[in-house]
C-alpha cells in the first residue's frame, strides 16, 4: 500500500490530514482481510504495468435503532471536512499530479447506507434491539478499523429470521460497520472486465446511468463461513469491490486528456444504477 508520508502541502481543514488518511488505510485493511476474493481482486488491479489506484468511493452500512445509523460513522468525517449530501463529499485537498492510492491520491466520496429499524417486522425488530444497546454506536469508527461486531453474534434462527425478511439489514447485522465496498476510479485503470472476475449481472454487467455518463461494475460478494451464537456455522455474504467510471462532462470534452481534472467528470450517483450495485450482497434463495 502506498506510504502515507504527505509529500504536499494542503488546505485541508479540521484536523491532521495524515490521521484521516491513516484511518481509511486501516479501514482498508481490514477490508481486504476479512475479504479474499476482493483482496486478490484487489491485488491483481495493483499489480497491472504503470497503473496506479484511486478510489472513487468507500460505502458503509448501517441500522437505525438508537445510536447505530448514519450518525454514528458520519460525525467522524463530517469533523474532518466531509460535506452531507445524498453522499458525503470529500473536503479540498490538494492532489499532486500523479497523487494515487489513500497517500496523497484524492479522498473518497462516501455513501453511507440506512436499514429503517422501524421499519421491519416486530420480530425482527425485536431480535436486533436485543442486541444493539443504547449508545453503543458511538464504536462505530472503531468497528470499522477492527472489523469486528460492537453487539454479540446472533443464534443462526435469528439471523435467519431478519434475512428471510430484508437481506440488507441481515447483512449489516453480521458483517457490521465493515467496509461494504470500495470503489476504484476505473478511468484511472484498464482492463478491468479482461480477468475473469464473477460479476454483478443485475442490470447488465455494465450499469449505465441514464445520461450515459456514470458506469459501475460490480463483483458479487464471495460467501463465507460464519459460525453463529448457538454454534451453528452457515455461508453468508462478505463484501464486494466495484470499479466506476466517471466520464468526461459534454462541456469539457475538447479538453485534451492529460488536462482532465477530476472536477471536469460527471459527479453525482445514479439510483437506478445503485439498486442493482447492492444485489451484489444478496443472499441465495435459501438463506
Amino acid at each position: 500500500m502506498a506510504s502515507l508520508d504527505l509529500a504536499h502541502t494542503s488546505s485541508f481543514k479540521g484536523g491532521s490530514e495524515t490521521f484521516l488518511r491513516n484511518v481509511f488505510e486501516n479501514i482498508l485493511k481490514t477490508y481486504l482481510r476479512k475479504n479474499p476474493t476482493t483482496k486478490r481482486i484487489w491485488e491483481l488491479i495493483q499489480s497491472l504495468d504503470n497503473e496506479k489506484i484511486c478510489y472513487d468511493h468507500f460505502t458503509f452500512m448501517t441500522l437505525k435503532v438508537d445510536s447505530y445509523g448514519i450518525d454514528s460513522l458520519s460525525s467522524f468525517f463530517m469533523n474532518y471536512g466531509y460535506k452531507i449530501g445524498l453522499w458525503f463529499s470529500p473536503p479540498d485537498v490538494i492532489v499532486p499530479d500523479d497523487g494515487h492510492g489513500l497517500g496523497n491520491g484524492p479522498l473518497p466520496r462516501l455513501v453511507m447506507g440506512e436499514i429503517l429499524v422501524d421499519e421491519l417486522s416486530p420480530e425482527s425488530q425485536a431480535i436486533i434491539r436485543k442486541y444493539l444497546k443504547p449508545e453503543g454506536g458511538k464504536q462505530a469508527l472503531l468497528s470499522s478499523i477492527l472489523g469486528s461486531l460492537i453487539w454479540e453474534k446472533p443464534t443462526w434462527s435469528e439471523f435467519k429470521q431478519i434475512a428471510e425478511e430484508n437481506e440488507l439489514a441481515a447483512w449489516a447485522f453480521i458483517n457490521g460497520y465493515t467496509l461494504n465496498h470500495l470503489a476504484f476510479a476505473a478511468h484511472r485503470l484498464k482492463h478491468v472486465l479482461e480477468h475473469g472476475f464473477d460479476l454483478n449481472h443485475d442490470g447488465g454487467v455494465l450499469k449505465v446511468s441514464t445520461d450515459g455518463l456514470l458506469l459501475q461494475v460490480s463483483s458479487i460478494s464471495e460467501k463465507l463461513p460464519v459460525e453463529f451464537a448457538d454454534g451453528v456455522t452457515k455461508l453468508v455474504p462478505a463484501s464486494y469491490i466495484e470499479f466506476t467510471d466517471r466520464l468526461v462532462l459534454p462541456q469539457f470534452k475538447e479538453l485534451p486528456y492529460d488536462q482532465i481534472k477530476e472536477f471536469h467528470r460527471r459527479e453525482d450517483f445514479a439510483l437506478n444504477n445503485a439498486d442493482n450495485i447492492l444485489e451484489s450482497s444478496r443472499f441465495t434463495s435459501n438463506v
